[in-house]
Formats: C-alpha cells, structure tokens, sequence
C-alpha cells in the first residue's frame, strides 16, 4: 500500500523529486483529492490513465502556482487574466488555448489546456516548490466515487501508486468549476463546481452559457474532465428523487438506503442517511462524496438520494448526483 505523508517540509522536497522523475502522488486539493504527475512528462501523465483506467479522450486539468505562471502553459487572456486575479487561488479552472510544451497527452490531444491554481495550502506549497505544472485528476478509478480524505485515496489507488500527501479533508468536497475561456467574448460553463456559476456572473456583470446534455457515447471529444454521463458513481444503483417524504422513508426496506440533504425530523432507522444537519448546500456538497462511499460500501441494494435546490452549489451538487445515477 502507499505511504500516507505529513505535509513537512522535508516531506514536500522529496515528492518534488518523485514527481520531477515520473512518479504519481496522491495529493489533496480543496475540492477533492488528485492524482499528481509531472505534466511536461507524457509517460508521466500516461501512468495516470492507466492507474485510474481512464480514457484516453478525457483530459486532465495542469494545476499552477498562480496567473503568473499560465503564459508557460496556454495563451491567456485579458479575461482569465482578470478572473484569475479574483478567484484565484480557488476551485475554478480554465480552458486556455495550450502552448506546444504540454504533451497531447495532457489534453486528450486538444488544443486547449484545463488549468487551475489549488488554495490547498498543502498542494499550494508543493506547486510551488516544481518548476513545472502538475496534472493531476481525481485520485480514484475512474467514474467511481471521488476521494475527498487521504483514506479514500488508499483504499482506491492505494497498492497502485507509492505516496499520499495527507491533506486531511477537503473543504469544498466537489471538483472544481470548469468555464471555457478560449473564447473571451463568449465565456461558457463546462462543468458546474464549487464555484458557483453565480459569482462568476456577478464579477463579469453578465450571464454565461451553462453547461447542456453530455452525449453517453464516449468516443465523442470532451473539452473538460468530469463530462461523461457516468461519473462520481457508486457500486450501488442510485436513484435520485425530487423528494422523500417520511412516509417513504418510513417504508423503506432493509436494503434501501435513503440520502437526504438535511436531517429529518423524528426518528429513523439506520438506512436514512443526511449531508446536513439544516440543508446548508456548502455542507452537502463537503460531505456528499464521503457519505456515498459510507453508503456504498454498506450493502445496500438501492440507494434513494434527494436532489438539491437548482441554484448555487445546488446545482454541482445534482450534476453529480445525476452523473451518479447513471447507468
């Protein structure tokens, strides 16, 4: 199994040189753990999709320092330029026109480059100790559960890769928004995260395209990581309701687990399953992933999941449930 690491120092040093000779590291983000490699290294980078079994059409995202950085990677804009100055460091990434440095790989062999500077102080430090940029996916086989605890990365990838930077919990606990910038006049929302396509909103003091219908056929190109119908998905089949009412979950059988997003009133039993404890969207989406996986792994036969008002982080939330619920 990996070595779980404090985040000393020392220890930064050494995966700096682990990662600049082709090693993967499981790091921690604010949003969820990542898979780290050298992203100027194609073998590398190659190590990623093998270990997650991902495919070869989904790109990874470049995690940098900061703005100042970008112009190594991509061709940046006034208007990343400006967005980064506001929201960065945070859960917000780019898709930048690449520069030839960053190998096809990277990018699923597109022209453009998803990149983002991480405000986990932990990964911030050791971003900022490389000399090269660090892509870095969700550490977890692809389309299960993402991991938001060093725990979650060990029982995932854990006899697959070598080291786990501890981070302790993620903060946000969904992936990073994603919004298209190749494009200044017409800025677009590929994946909905844990910046809120609101505040982007506000800062640019106009609307922007949301994300629409992802095809199911995973042939077809995808600009942005997290885009195929089924992601962030449980072993066990998850239907997601508009609602459940105590009645429903009063009936529930013992192999029906129900999530809900706020603690109900009254008393049930062990199969009712909540995010929050008053429906707080910052909270749900913090502790969606990790109870998932508690669900998941507790032998159920169906999961029953309530969806999210569709507004703010409510709507990450539900585009990871829907994604979820696929099959």
């Amino acid at each position: 199994m990996a070595n779980i690491l404090q985040p000393t120092e020392e220890n930064l040093r050494e995966l700096r040189k682990f990662l600049l000779f082709g090693g993967l590291v499981g790091v921690p983000t604010e949003t969820v753990y990542g898979l780290a490699a050298n992203a100027f290294d194609p073998e590398a980078c190659a190590k990623i999709f093998e270990v997650k079994q991902r495919p070869a059409n989904d790109p990874l995202i470049c995690h940098v320092s900061g703005a100042d950085a970008l112009e190594d990677i991509c061709h940046a804009n006034p208007l990343a330029l400006r967005l980064a100055k506001r929201f960065w460091p945070g859960p917000l990434t780019f898709v930048l026109p690449k520069k030839s440095k960053i190998p096809n790989i990277v990018t699923a062999g597109l022209d453009s480059v998803a990149v983002r500077c991480s405000a986990h102080p932990d990964f911030h430090r050791l971003v900022e100790q490389c000399d090269f940029p660090i892509a870095a996916p969700s550490a977890n086989p692809f389309a299960y559960i993402s991991p938001t605890t060093a725990q979650h990365v060990q029982a995932g990838l854990g006899s697959k890769i070598t080291f786990i930077l501890d981070g302790g919990s993620c903060s946000f606990g969904v992936e990073s928004t994603i919004l298209d910038l190749r494009d200044e006049t017409n800025p677009r929302i590929l994946r909905y995260g844990a910046l809120p396509a609101e505040d982007i909103e506000v800062e640019l003091g106009r609307s922007i395209e949301k994300p629409t219908f992802i095809t199911a056929d995973e042939s077809v190109q995808h600009l942005a990581p997290g885009a195929l119908p089924k992601h962030y998905s449980p072993r066990t089949p998850l239907e997601l309701r508009g609602g459940i009412s105590n009645a429903e979950l009063a009936s529930l059988k013992n192999d029906q687990a129900a999530l809900l997003l706020a603690r109900p009133e009254g008393s049930f039993p062990g199969n009712v399953h909540w995010l929050s404890e008053n429906g707080k969207l910052s909270e749900i989406a913090s502790n969606l992933y990790a109870k998932l996986r508690e669900i998941d792994e507790s032998g159920y036969a169906t999961i029953f999941a309530e969806e999210a008002p569709e507004l703010g982080l409510g709507l990450a939330i539900n585009d990871r449930l829907r994604r979820a619920s696929f099959r």
